[in-house]
């Protein structure tokens, strides 16, 4: 799964990673403050400015950003060339360089939302402005406002847009290279249960959901780094909380608490669903197994052996919808309330007074972000009992091709087929 398509996964994963934590602790400590010597930013009109003379806050901001995105295109460059020459390997270009370029435009995505926060505060706290005084606001700067967030919003579209297109061809050729893998050894799996669609649907199916997963992760913790910080320096002007008091930092404190309570409430209630997933796919394998025999030879697919065999796929899915009956109802109903919490939080503040629309907008969009970020987990939750269905299905391929002894439901599928 990983090896076909990756350069020696048990290297390359943890150096990936150990790259990632050296290099954004060299921004920290020693590159950021480079940027006024080694910044190419004022080639696109973006010098980079030691210092805001002028009181331009944004345009200081964007030329830091510049010089960041910089530093991140030459820190994965030094990377993908270094894996190049010491782990050769024949899917390098897509496993290592295009996730390279993935990886760089998710973080721009998030760049762009968080300028996106920061518009919300100015053109709400300008909405209240006009509201509250009439005249004060002219129709230049409310139509300025809509087209600085028409900008942003073009970018935004333009990058999700090419980052859609090329995820598809990614995928794409990592399940081309399971799909040799798997194919160059077909002798040795065309016996097991399902074979044919676990090397035609669930190669694809495993690359789709996994760069989903993998993809959302990445941009769960950006957005945490990206928007914590926003929301720590927000938390400042909320001085208490409902029924606690004061408490300092509140709204990163809330937004932690909030999604370690529901990540673990749907750990809890969904326990069962990687097994009965799992379970699901290889009943209606052997259903559609039986229908494509009978294709061929008019002794199989008989009614009893059909009705038998349709008899466990019902059986499962009830058992299966029964699971994501109660499931449901916890991941909904905390959802929805989750969509109250930071108003709740924010509940002293706004009844004193304390803050002004275009910040209340602006906490309340940070806290969701953050609150998101850290609930990945409750996000993902279907979309990793899916993956974890797929991985055994492809594991127990890989677990034959090595001698190694099978998964007890394949083992019972063995059993009965001797």
């Amino acid at each position: 799964m990983f090896s076909s398509f990756f350069p020696n996964p048990r290297l390359f994963f943890p150096a990936a990673v150990l790259w990632t934590a050296l290099s954004m602790a060299l921004w920290y400590g020693i590159a950021r403050d480079l940027g006024a010597r080694l910044s190419l930013g004022g080639l696109v009109g973006f010098p980079y400015p030691p210092v805001s003379a002028d009181g331009a806050a944004i345009a200081v901001e964007t030329a830091r950003n510049i010089w960041l995105y910089q530093y991140m295109i030459v820190a994965g460059a030094i990377f993908v060339g270094l894996v190049r020459w010491l782990l050769p390997h024949r899917w390098f270009r897509w496993s290592v360089g295009v996730s390279a370029v993935v990886i760089f435009f998710i973080w721009f995505r998030v760049q762009l939302d968080v300028m996106i926060n920061n518009w919300f505060g100015t053109f709400y706290n300008m909405i209240q402005q006009a509201l509250g005084k009439p005249g004060a606001v002219t129709q230049e700067q409310f139509f300025g406002q809509l087209a600085a967030f028409a900008g942003i919003a073009l970018v935004a579209i333009t990058t999700s847009v090419l980052t859609a297109f090329v995820t598809s061809h990614y995928i794409f050729r990592w399940r081309t290279a399971m799909n040799d893998y798997y194919v160059a050894n077909w002798h040795r799996l065309r016996h097991i249960e399902g074979a044919s669609q676990r090397v035609q649907e669930d190669t694809q199916r495993f690359a789709t959901t996994l760069e989903q997963l993998g993809a959302s992760l990445i941009d769960a913790l950006m957005t945490l780094i990206a928007f914590l910080p926003i929301l720590w320096v927000l938390s400042a002007q909320v001085k208490e909380l409902p029924l606690i008091g004061e408490v300092p930092q509140a709204l990163v404190f809330v937004a932690v608490i909030w999604a370690a309570v529901g990540t673990a409430l749907l750990a809890i209630v969904g326990i069962r669903l990687p097994g009965l997933e799992f379970r699901n796919q290889r009943v209606e394998a052997a259903y559609r197994k039986e229908l494509v025999l009978g294709e061929d030879n008019a002794d199989r697919a008989q009614a009893p052996t059909l009705q038998e065999l349709f008899r466990a796929v019902r059986a499962n899915y009830f058992r299966l919808y029964l699971n994501f009956l109660y499931f449901n109802v916890v991941r909904y109903g905390y959802l929805q309330a989750g969509v109250l919490v930071p108003y709740i939080a924010l509940a002293p503040s706004i009844v004193a007074g304390g803050l002004t629309l275009g910040v209340m907008q602006q906490i309340i969009r940070a806290f969701g972000r953050v609150e998101g970020s850290f609930q990945y987990l409750v996000n993902s939750w279907t979309t990793i009992v899916s993956l974890i269905s797929i991985y055994k299905r492809l594991r127990a391929f890989e677990a034959l091709m090595r001698d190694e002894p099978l998964d007890v439901i394949e083992a019972e599928v063995a059993l009965r087929q001797q």
